[in-house]
């Protein structure tokens, strides 16, 4: 059985911007990108980095997520959020990799296993994927990415850097 996560679409437009999308597929063979998905980053134009990352990765897997669950639904989240929570409830041992605040208390609410674009970056150090976490973070930082400086060096002071 291979390993799947199942993306959102901060995390994959913060990545591909930095031109670190290989952190998305550490252990995982595959990762699932819900339709709605697919389609926030597709509106984003044929130019731009992340459709293009989206259309030529093999290993990024655009799907429909046809049933969401009346429990997810009831928290109101956008289309995204909904349908990574929804595939990831109906295929235990998925991984959600969401960054949103909401997106995420309900993904822990549900129990299911999460992670965030700061949390692959510093599996990827423990894992002597990268070097250093700390640089990585302030290329995602200068991409959009919104972390406050204490949560960054908390997590940072936890893989030791």
């Amino acid at each position: 059985m291979h390993r799947q996560s199942v993306v959102n679409a901060s995390p994959l437009i913060f990545l591909s911007k930095a031109g670190m999308v290989h952190l998305l597929r550490q252990e995982e063979s595959e990762i699932i990108v819900p339709e709605p998905v697919a389609q926030e980053i597709r509106k984003r134009g044929n130019h731009d980095v992340t459709v293009k990352v989206l259309e030529s990765t093999d290993w990024l897997k655009p799907v429909e997520v046809s049933n969401i669950p009346a429990l997810i639904q009831s928290w109101d989240l956008g289309p995204g959020e909904t349908s990574v929570l929804a595939y990831a409830y109906a295929n235990p041992g998925v991984t959600a990799i969401i960054d949103d605040g909401l997106g995420r208390y309900c993904a822990e609410t549900l129990g299911l296993p999460l992670r965030g674009t700061l949390g692959l970056v510093m599996i990827a150090k423990n894992r002597g994927i990268i070097p250093a976490a700390r640089p990585i973070v302030t290329l995602l930082k200068q991409h959009g990415m919104y972390l406050s400086e204490s949560v960054i060096d908390r997590a940072m002071a936890l893989i030791g850097e």
